[in-house]
């Protein structure tokens, strides 16, 4: 579970490091960044639903604030 979470934030931010280099580069000329945005988005919400669904199949358990 941890590995899963933690290979998808390392896309996340992979994904926003080449929107940066893109946006850098191209000075706005292409659609590549706004493509290494728009994975970004996609994977942020596949990791949330994936969350979610592991907390409903009681593969993680909430703790709560205390």
């Amino acid at each position: 579970m941890r590995v899963i979470v933690g290979l998808a934030f390392i896309g996340i931010l992979a994904s926003l490091a080449s929107a940066l280099v893109y946006l850098m580069k191209d000075k706005g000329t292409t659609n590549r960044t706004v493509n290494a945005l728009t994975v970004r988005i996609g994977l942020s919400v596949a990791l949330f639903l994936f969350v979610l669904l592991a907390h409903h199949l009681g593969w993680i358990e909430s703790t709560g604030i205390r």
